[in-house]
């Protein structure tokens, strides 16, 4: 009798464990779930950028941080289109302390993005981007006065990478890196960025 207890415990506990082990190996396929086509992500990033030292605004201003939010729509093949919106501050390279000098200049970019996706059903998602769009320039002056010019809005060109890594659900971890050529002035401006944030996909 005392075998057959012994027995049927040992059973019991071997039971439990496995069922146990099955809910946790659900729950963990459970947690990602990856965005299917139709699918609209929104992502808000912060960013630093750098202005290459040529083109009307790169011979004044170097580099500064940044924010923008972002609209990704899932297509089918594995792509996708989306809306950007973007504030990035660049300060001065020579700075003075006159009240009539500019202290900053600040970039706001509107445009679209067309994406190409590698391994959408992965928790890690690549992407190569080109993107085009309008800017639109803010200098600053040291006594907090907005100066215009005859440069202040342009266009802009852009290429880029990333990747969305899947934490929590159609929670991901948004970074990527991206090239600008903003012109402005009559000239072309170069600008990189590196940006990193979250985004989450709309489920449904």
């Amino acid at each position: 009798m005392i075998r057959v207890r012994s027995t049927l415990a040992t059973l019991v506990v071997t039971g439990a464990l496995m069922l146990t082990g099955s809910v946790r190996a659900a729950r963990a396929e459970w947690v990602i779930t990856p965005p299917r086509p139709g699918q609209v992500g929104l992502a808000m990033q912060g960013q630093y950028g750098l202005l290459l030292n040529s083109g009307t605004l790169g011979k004044e201003f170097n580099q500064g941080p940044g924010l923008a939010v972002r609209m990704r729509y899932r297509m089918r093949y594995e792509r996708a289109m989306g809306l950007s919106f973007e504030g990035q501050r660049f300060d001065v390279r020579e700075a003075s302390a006159a009240d009539t000098a500019v202290k900053n200049m600040n970039l706001f970019a509107y445009g679209l993005d067309v994406y190409q996706m590698f391994g959408t059903r992965t928790k890690t998602t690549k992407w190569l981007g080109v993107g085009a769009g309008i800017v639109q320039l803010r200098r600053t002056l040291n006594d907090k006065e907005i100066a215009f010019g005859s440069d202040n809005d342009g266009a802009y060109v852009s290429l880029s990478a990333g990747v969305e890594r899947f934490v929590w659900q159609s929670w991901a971890l948004d970074l990527s890196t991206r090239y600008y050529t903003v012109f402005s002035g009559g000239r072309a401006n170069h600008d990189f960025q590196a940006a990193a944030g979250v985004i989450v996909y709309a489920t449904y």
